[in-house]
């Protein structure tokens, strides 16, 4: 039974989840938009908007704090000085998920998910 356990496994190991995960968020504030599955998406979410609410309090702490999540210095400034300022007055629900279809493949659902304005 798997009562109460979150978080998806995506069929890999830990370390190749958290490094999955992180390379998405990169691409996701570097881009502002991303197309991936929406069981990818549904997780990204969650990591994305809480490097968000981390970075909405500009300081020497908090981009240490997000560095050492994402590792990936254009990124971080990214996130600090053009994401994060959009989002001060908001309490959180900065990323939208949109259904696009399936994927030709293997008919896997994939989603757009991206920041909202």
């Amino acid at each position: 039974m798997r009562h109460r356990k979150s978080g998806r496994k995506f069929g890999r190991n830990p370390s190749q989840r958290k490094a999955m995960l992180r390379q998405q968020a990169i691409s996701l504030i570097l881009h502002e938009r991303i197309t991936t599955t929406e069981a990818k998406a549904k997780e990204l979410r969650s990591v994305v908007e809480k490097l968000v609410t981390i970075a909405r309090d500009d300081s020497a702490h908090h981009r240490n704090l997000v560095m050492s999540r994402l590792d990936h210095k254009r990124s971080v400034e990214r996130l600090f000085d053009v994401v994060a300022p959009r989002y001060e007055d908001t309490a959180g629900g900065y990323t939208r998920i949109s259904k696009l279809g399936l994927r030709r493949g293997d008919a896997a659902p994939i989603v757009l998910i991206e920041f909202v304005a």
